[in-house]
């Protein structure tokens, strides 16, 4: 098996010590996602509808770092916050993964990092 770690410069800077994504056999596997801007470094109101779209546009910045795009993502895991938001994800989710939207798990942290909303990983294929 061969590793590598992709440079993501675009992204947010890793808030401990983890890599933004890491690459093996053709998979991506990008590192948890939170509300905060990677050009400014602000987080996002604590609104799920404007949390779950920074997220979605972070996890969009890794993609394309790494020259793919949502298309490409086979898997995501959401961790909220609270289990009630679970539809509104879904509304903002729906407009980033329309046609045929990855395998997705979607569990309620007990809390997250930062007293965050929402955080979401994936997996890209390449």
């Amino acid at each position: 098996m061969s590793k590598t770690v992709p440079s993501t410069p675009s992204a947010t800077k890793p808030m401990a010590p983890y890599s933004v994504a890491t690459e093996a056999n053709g998979l991506i596997f990008i590192s948890g996602q939170v509300a905060i801007d990677p050009t400014t470094g602000e987080r996002a109101p604590d609104d799920i509808v404007a949390q779950t779209r920074r997220v979605l546009d972070n996890i969009g910045v890794v993609l394309g770092d790494v020259s793919l795009g949502y298309g490409d993502v086979v898997k995501t895991t959401i961790f909220l916050a609270d289990i009630a938001h679970f539809g509104a994800v879904n509304e903002v989710y729906a407009t980033y993964f329309d046609d045929e939207p990855p395998a997705r798990t979607t569990v309620q942290a007990g809390a997250l990092p930062g007293g965050f909303l929402i955080e979401i990983e994936a997996v890209v294929a390449r």
